[in-house]
């Protein structure tokens, strides 16, 4: 009934009240990131773990940072899950965040700043110093009604950027600029004039910041940069571009690239992002959020340079008019690059759960997958994570992908389901271990 109500209401009085609240928010907290450097990071994929690399990096010079992501929060020294469910915090919530990180001491503050959450005016009262751009694919499409939109909500971060007065802090003026990843083909849209500075990063020739010589192995990934060798101690290709924004950031910063790239090099894992599950089984277990088309066919690629016998794949797709297109896209994603595919719930919110499942089906069956053979449909999703582990055999790799780190299932009528998918990887593990001890 309250969404109902919601819509009913006029876009216009929307976007008054939403500014409002983020002015209301500002003024109450004090204007708490006219006191930080504050770096946002936008995109489709991977802005939760560029958000925490630029975090870590930044810290090479012994200063001390803070960030918010879908995954993790972070001040100075104190990290903990997001139990939110929530990409961009809300007005109150946000500024309260970075309030406790000036109080923390933080020099930094980093920002996952979402196409929503700038709909919403959530960042209008932020004093941004840098915008980062990951990268643009289709997602979120019906909430922005097309793509073209969807860009231009992240662009209006540069804007946003762009149009505030510079910031001197320990008198010290601090950089406009925008951190942008040439190896997309919409880089060039973030050029935003009256920026102090435009730097970018990727692959290719072009980039300032690129990474040449890249080597993935069970162990990490290693390239290296102007000459220099980066070895990472999490997997993926895709953490080389993450790691490449990091360092680009930290340049911008006045941080040399040794430095920083020191820091990377500490991360074991960012929570939910390619984790692995390691409870001493003799196959490969790995959670990662990957919830739309782009971000999964990069876990495929990398999943499959480390070489397993068999892939079983559990997955879902979200509810809640969030793209209901790319349900089949994902499931037959799943049936031409997993041995077996088990289709089971997300984040249905209001909508049938088993329609979901059934809709992500079908597009499995399309690439040749049979159900109760290689294809399964199991609406509990704890009840899917058991017949992974169950039917893994030595050497084989399951890949959970959906939910990440994430806190909850949403479902019906606002509800939130406890949930955490590498706990419940965990238990299912050990629970085979001890029936097999």
């Amino acid at each position: 009934m309250f969404h109902q109500l919601k819509n009913l209401v006029p876009q216009g009085l929307k976007d008054v009240y939403h500014y409002i609240l983020s002015h209301l928010a500002a003024v109450y907290y004090g204007h708490p990131s006219r006191e930080m450097i504050v770096i946002g990071v936008t995109g489709t994929n991977g802005k939760t773990s560029t958000a925490y690399m630029i975090a870590k990096a930044l810290e090479a010079d012994g200063s001390k940072t803070g960030c918010t992501t879908t995954a993790i929060f972070k001040v100075a020294d104190k990290e903990w899950l997001n139990n939110t469910k929530m990409t961009m915090l809300g007005r109150f919530q946000l500024q309260k965040l970075l309030r406790q990180m000036v109080t923390a001491g933080c020099k930094y503050a980093v920002i996952e700043t979402s196409s929503q959450g700038i709909m919403q005016h959530r960042h209008a009262n932020i004093a941004y110093d840098i915008g980062v751009f990951t990268n643009l694919t289709p997602e979120h499409i019906e909430a922005h009604g097309g793509f073209a939109n969807y860009k231009q909500a992240k662009i209006q971060l540069f804007h946003h950027i762009a149009k505030l007065p510079p910031k001197n802090l320990a008198s010290k003026s601090a950089p406009r600029a925008a951190v942008l990843n040439h190896d997309d083909e919409h880089w060039q849209d973030f050029k935003v004039a009256r920026l102090d500075n435009i730097l970018t990063y990727g692959e290719g020739e072009g980039a300032e910041v690129r990474a040449q010589n890249i080597t993935e192995s069970t162990s990490g990934t290693s390239f290296t940069v102007a000459g220099a060798q980066i070895n990472l101690k999490i997997l993926g290709r895709v953490n080389v571009i993450n790691a490449l924004a990091a360092l680009a950031v930290a340049k911008t910063c006045g941080l040399s690239l040794a430095a920083a790239a020191s820091q990377l090099e500490k991360i074991t894992g960012i929570a939910g992002r390619f984790e692995l599950i390691d409870e001493g089984q003799d196959f490969t277990v790995i959670v990662d959020y990957a919830p739309e088309p782009a971000s999964l066919k990069q876990v495929y690629q990398t999943i499959k340079a480390l070489g397993p016998k068999r892939i079983i794949h559990v997955l879902g797709s979200c509810g809640g008019g969030r793209d209901a297109a790319r349900r089949p896209i994902l499931g037959r994603m799943a049936g031409q690059n997993a041995d077996i595919a088990i289709i089971t719930n997300e984040d249905p919110y209001d909508d049938d759960p088993m329609s979901i499942i059934n809709q992500v089906a079908d597009g499995a069956k399309q690439a040749g997958k049979v159900e109760n053979q290689d294809l399964f449909l199991i609406q509990d999703r704890g009840e899917a994570v058991l017949k992974a582990v169950k039917l893994a055999q030595s050497g084989d790799l399951v890949l959970l992908t959906g939910k990440g780190a994430e806190q909850a299932i949403c479902v019906e009528n606002g509800k939130k389901i406890p949930w955490d998918e590498r706990n419940a990887a965990r238990q299912a593990i050990r629970g085979r271990i001890a029936k097999s001890g």
